[in-house]
């Protein structure tokens, strides 16, 4: 399972790395073009593609953390077993919950 585990941070960091690329990009983009938050609002509003890169995105949030975070937990705080990756099951089920709702929002906006 560890292997597993270190496969799938490394893929969703992969993800990450360029997902935020992407994201900066557009905020400069957004800034320098002189858009206001209207502006934006608008763009994103039922834009298909927009929708599917922030649920990339979060999908790999919600994939990449707990992973990094349960390997934190096990080395500092010696929580191993069931316990802690139910935990952290619910906390990735959390964080992809959190961050679909707020994409979904900006794209139904």
């Amino acid at each position: 399972m560890t292997a597993s585990l270190f496969l799938l941070q490394r893929a969703s960091a992969a993800v990450l790395a360029l997902a935020v690329a992407v994201h900066l990009a557009t905020i400069v983009y957004a800034v320098r073009g002189g858009l206001t938050a209207g502006e934006i609002l608008a763009r994103t509003e039922g834009n298909t593609t927009y929708l599917a890169f922030y649920v990339v995105f979060v999908a790999a949030v919600a994939v990449h953390a707990p992973i990094g975070l349960r390997n934190i937990l096990r080395e500092w705080l010696r929580w191993k077993g069931r316990a802690c990756d139910a935990a952290l099951v619910v906390f990735a089920l959390a964080l992809f919950a959190l961050g679909a709702r707020a994409v979904f929002a900006l794209y139904l906006a």
